[in-house]
């Protein structure tokens, strides 16, 4: 099982970016999907999720400038991040867990992992 990431790069604060993440071999319907990131020296950390029934949740951060989405014909994930910060400059990874997870923002919830996509916004 593998995620496929793309979409990461440089950006000028305040611009945008979104990240998109397919899988390999298998569906999202099934599946949580979440997005995380992880800071140079940080903790990953949790950034928005999607449960199978449709429930969104994101980070305080995130709220009100990143929107998660998945395209079930595409079976695709999407980040979509507007009014991008310094402080937002992370790898950035999907995630995906069959059916469910407890906590979204546990990383220890989830199965499987994209190889990571760098963003980096500058000021």
């Amino acid at each position: 099982v593998q995620l496929v990431e793309s979409g990461g790069g440089l950006v000028q604060a305040g611009g945008s970016l979104r990240l998109s993440c397919a899988p390999s071999d298998f569906t999202f319907g099934d599946y949580a999907v979440a997005w995380f990131r992880q800071a140079p020296g940080k903790e990953r950390e949790g950034v928005s999720a999607i449960s199978t029934d449709g429930k969104i949740y994101y980070a305080d951060f995130a709220k009100g400038r990143f929107t998660i989405s998945v395209d079930n014909a595409e079976n695709t994930a999407y980040l979509q991040m507007n009014g991008l910060k310094p402080e937002d400059t992370a790898v950035y990874y999907c995630a995906a867990e069959y059916i469910e997870v407890s906590q979204w923002s546990d990383p220890y919830e989830y199965d499987y992992w994209g190889q990571g996509t760098q963003v980096t916004v500058s000021s």
